[in-house]
């Protein structure tokens, strides 16, 4: 069926040798303009007589795969890749794969799909291959219950949207009249509907055509109304053309816009953002109904078919229309978009990986970098499931599905919330590393590993902290206090729970009176070591040494008593006079630094005050003895 309603208007340049070439130019002349049944036959003739080609097999799998027909598809698509396996366009390696998933074939497909994932350079940072995906959707699946409703009838039912008391939707049946049939799809053409619906009985009425001069011999269908019940945007076959001489091309699909007068839909308004050599479809509304989202192939888009965003303006007129961009759009088909009331997007695409042709998909448009996820079982399945529609507030909707041999709506029942899978909470407290008191207000940043998310959260006064991440993506978290030293760690994406402790360095002290306080321990400054019987400053200390100079620079009143030790070698007189000369040759390279020597003091304390005893001592531990301090000096 979507080979009408996903707008899949692809048309490929067909070569051939010159005996075929007579029935091959028959043959892309129907395809051309989507008569579909009698150019199939022709290709597959000329395919069964033993030609090959490249071409040949592209149309054909195309033709079955637009047509949501796998089975066949899965059988050109198959020569194709034996044919050309190390050059096929990554386009066909998705089709291929999505047929594979169809007829069951999911290892293979899996395989097909990773080769796609890396031939298109469409592999991201959250998943790195399709056993990836299909993990995350089954994390999604069985949140929904599901059901056909009673309006199905043989023909094509899809689409819903509710309005008051009343469902609108696309329906081929015929209520009596003499229906078209469209050769592209061997069905009579598509007209929208409206039926009585009781939301509380969950009861249904008998379906009627809508009023007015909506409904043409061509394709309606995909009506949204807006909130005051007063304007109607539906899709329509183009019978507006701008351009003359439109002969022998596919007719394109346009967004209208309709009035309601006197109970009726009229005045029929072509949009500007439509074309004639190009399609657009499926529209939907934001919740300010500000902005209107559709499906369309113009020249801009990314792949087959992409989802698009235009303003609405105050007097009705429309801005210009946006892409959506790669994150949702991608090289296969992106269709039937639905916002909520929240600002969420449902749609449905063959380019993401899925279950089956189309699957369904979410993504929070109020996040910027959100994540998009398939909805999982029973939604997707093996076919093409699409239309969705939800209210938030009741949790019940609608989407359509060919899972049933046609088209048919079905009703939904949302009994888990899709926002619990997206996120995982982060925790933890923030202490003194000395004190192990806890740190209150101290700032977590938080931001995704792609720069693009980015948030704060605060301690309180316990020092804990709480709140959630996007599990999806790996993420840097900084911590800041203005008394303590900044930090951050590093938190891999995948997990469930994120829980992390952190010990804060102090960098702000406070100098009591009547206390002795070691500069170099504030400033984490290494003990300034000498060489065995040595009071000569070695180069790897004086790096040390220029943090006590900056920092008496940037304080022009701290006064320090520099204390000299050695170790317990050699006499205590002679270690005596070896620290005073330790002690002075530290003074004097800090004077040469620029310190006024008169904030200066000195001491030598020889073997006295060893920080090890050791008996018999190591190198290493000798080493730690022979030893300055800087001892910041009280008034």
């Amino acid at each position: 069926m979507k080979q009408i309603l996903h707008i899949i208007i692809s048309l490929f340049v067909f070569g051939g040798v010159y005996a075929q070439k007579a029935q091959i130019e028959k043959a892309d002349k129907k395809y051309e303009v989507f008569q579909f049944i009698e150019a199939s036959k022709i290709y597959q003739k000329v395919a069964e007589s033993g030609y090959e080609s490249e071409e040949l097999f592209k149309k054909l799998g195309d033709l079955y795969y637009f047509k949501s027909k796998y089975t066949e598809a899965e059988k050109w698509y198959e020569k194709l890749y034996k044919l050309n396996d190390k050059s096929l366009e990554d386009d066909y390696l998705l089709r291929y794969a999505q047929t594979l998933k169809v007829s069951g074939k999911k290892k293979k497909a899996a395989h097909l799909y990773n080769k796609f994932l890396k031939a298109s350079g469409v592999l991201n940072n959250d998943f790195t291959s399709s056993e990836d995906y299909l993990k995350i959707i089954a994390e999604n699946s069985n949140r929904y219950n599901t059901e056909p409703i009673p309006i199905n009838l043989e023909g094509i039912d899809y689409g819903t949207f509710v309005y008051k008391e009343k469902i609108y939707f696309s329906s081929s049946r015929n209520l009596g009249k003499k229906k078209n049939i469209d050769a592209w799809s061997d069905r009579p053409f598509l007209d929208i509907y409206e039926v009585d619906y009781n939301k509380e009985k969950n009861s249904y009425g008998e379906p009627k055509l809508l009023k007015g001069e909506v409904n043409t011999k061509l394709h309606e269908c995909s009506p949204v109304i807006t909130k005051d019940g007063k304007t109607l945007y539906f899709t329509r076959n183009n019978t507006t053309p701008r351009i003359k001489e439109i002969k022998n091309k596919a007719v394109q699909l346009k967004i209208y816009r309709a009035t309601k007068v006197n109970g009726k839909w009229d005045n029929i308004e072509d949009l500007s953002i439509n074309g004639d050599n190009y399609s657009n479809a499926h529209p939907t509304l934001s919740p300010d109904e500000k902005v209107l989202y559709f499906v369309s192939n113009m020249s801009t888009s990314i792949g087959q078919t992409d989802l698009y965003a235009v303003e609405i303006n105050n007097d009705g007129s429309l801005g210009k229309p946006r892409n959506l961009g790669a994150k949702i759009n991608t090289k296969g088909r992106e269709s039937f978009p639905f916002v909520t009331k929240d600002n969420e997007l449902y749609f449905s695409s063959d380019g993401h990986f899925g279950l089956g042709g189309y699957d369904v998909f979410y993504i929070d448009l109020k996040k910027t970098g959100g994540q998009l996820l398939n909805v999982g079982e029973p939604i997707n399945g093996a076919y093409d499931d699409y239309a969705f529609s939800i209210n938030n507030h009741t949790k019940k909707g609608f989407f359509s599905s060919s899972r049933s041999k046609t088209d048919n709506i079905y009703s939904l029942k949302e009994i888990k919330p899709i926002k619990e899978l997206l996120e995982a909470p982060f925790t933890g407290q923030i202490v003194d590393s000395e004190t192990g008191k806890p740190i209150s207000d101290a700032k977590i940043t938080i931001e995704s590993e792609d720069n693009i998310l980015k948030f704060d959260v605060s301690t309180d006064e316990n020092g804990f902290f709480e709140t959630k991440l996007n599990k999806f993506k790996s993420h840097v978290a900084t911590i800041k206090n203005k008394d303590y030293e900044t930090t951050d760690v590093f938190l891999v994406k995948g997990k469930n729970v994120y829980e992390k402790d952190f010990k804060l360095v102090r960098n702000v002290f406070e100098i009591a009176k009547d206390s002795t306080t070691d500069l170099s321990k504030i400033l984490k400054v290494k003990h300034i070591y000498f060489d065995f019987a040595k009071a000569v400053i070695k180069e790897e200390a004086k790096i040390e040494l220029e943090k006590i100079v900056a920092a008496m620079e940037e304080y022009p009143d701290l006064k320090i008593d520099i204390r000299s030790h050695t170790d317990t070698r050699a006499t205590e007189a002679h270690n005596m006079v070896l620290s005073i000369k330790r002690a002075n040759a530290t003074m004097e390279y800090l004077v040469k630094r620029g310190i006024d020597k008169s904030r200066l003091s000195v001491k030598g304390y020889g073997e006295t005050q060893p920080l090890n005893l050791c008996n018999p001592c190591s190198e290493e531990e000798h080493a730690q003895n022979r030893r300055s301090e800087f001892i910041i000096l009280q008034e």
